[in-house]
């Protein structure tokens, strides 16, 4: 049996990305560690309190020798323009995580609407990435 238990997402700063994550998302750091053998590569994981088992890793864009400037140049600028992650997050109650994540600062793609599957809305991070928020409604 497959169990999912990390994504990946680009950051352009892992510092920042995980400020935003835990003050103004309301994550917490999973791990934390920079491994010396891989060229003090960080390893870096955020995931919603409470919830063991799954986690996003903000994986810093790496250059040479990994990307040439060339390609790190473009995948911050997908990044940037929020073409470089397809993060779904569901909720129980979509209007209070949109108003909790705009009281915080949280850059919102769009307010919160009806669809034919529940209540939606989108957000950015400091990179661009950008997120769904889902209020699941029964289907069928």
């Amino acid at each position: 049996m497959l169990t999912l238990s990390t994504t990946q997402i680009w950051v352009r700063d892992q510092d920042e990305a995980a400020s935003f994550w835990t003050d103004k998302v309301g994550f917490e750091i999973k791990e934390d560690v920079t491994v010396a053998e891989l060229g003090n590569f960080r390893w870096l994981t955020v995931g919603p309190k409470g919830q063991d088992g799954t986690a996003m890793v903000l994986m810093a864009i790496p250059g040479p020798p990994v990307m040439d400037e060339a390609t790190k140049a473009q995948v911050e600028d997908i990044a940037a323009k929020g073409f470089a992650t397809a993060v779904f997050f569901t909720v129980d109650d979509a209007l209070a995580v949109y108003d909790a994540l705009v009281a915080n600062g949280v850059e919102t793609i769009d307010k919160p609407n009806q669809q034919p599957y529940g209540i939606d809305f989108g957000f950015r991070d400091p990179t661009g990435n950008q997120y769904r928020v889902t209020q699941r409604l029964p289907m069928g």
